[in-house]
């Protein structure tokens, strides 16, 4: 179940703002999970909906996610600095992960990403399909995106793939193998709202009480 709820998290109006390009507010998003197995379904279920908050702000980001069964999760990245940073405080206990987005050859040559021609539009946005297949010990596993250039946010998926996706993922579904059943992730941008954010949010300094735990980034 720890090993699903962090592949989960690596794996979460704009009427006002369409078309305009945004580099410093608030992103709500919502992400739902299905399987066709029955198992699986009863385990998601328990985890239900889940809701993340995203501040961005000059090539930096903080999205923040809370919930019963995976406790209270953080992820900042600094793109200048090429850095991420997880924090967890749940079912392992206070642990953190750190590492760097600039990825190797290797690891860029095991994901594959695909431009379609399919628009969609979300919240205002006009947003362009990318199809991204990542190849991992043998498993591949599918993800649909629709992408805008609008909002100028780094986000965990694109500062993992090597830039090969740029913008902002409104809308995301990710279909994966898990021991022999499929399960389906569905990730939607619900509200983005332009403002201020403090500095103080893309602070990487690791909070008293968190001990390293490399596994949570897959390192």
């Amino acid at each position: 179940m720890k090993k699903l709820l962090v592949l989960l998290l690596a794996v979460f109006s704009l009427s006002t703002f369409a078309q305009d390009k945004i580099s410093e507010g608030i992103i709500t998003m919502k992400q739902t999970m299905m399987s066709d197995n029955e198992q699986m379904n009863a385990q998601l279920a328990m985890i239900g909906e889940m809701t993340s908050t995203t501040y961005f702000k000059k090539g930096k980001s903080r999205a923040e996610v809370s919930n019963q069964m995976s406790g209270d999760i953080t992820v900042i990245i600094n793109q200048d600095k090429e850095e991420m940073l997880m924090l967890m405080d749940g079912p392992m206990g206070k642990v953190y992960g750190k590492k760097s987005t600039n990825l190797t050859e290797e690891q860029l040559e095991s994901v594959t990403v695909t431009e379609s021609d399919e628009t969609k539009t979300i919240l205002g946005y006009e947003c362009k399909r990318y199809d991204l297949v990542i190849k991992d010990q043998g498993v591949e596993s599918k993800i649909k995106f629709f992408m805008t250039d609008a909002i100028e946010v780094p986000t965990q998926q694109t500062a993992l793939y090597g830039g090969k996706l740029k913008g902002m993922p409104m809308y995301m579904e990710m279909e994966m193998n898990q021991m022999g059943a499929i399960m389906t992730i569905k990730f939607e941008v619900t509200e983005v709202k332009k403002g201020s954010v403090d500095d103080s949010k893309f602070d990487m300094t690791i909070p008293e009480g968190y001990k390293e735990n490399s596994m949570i980034l897959g390192n």
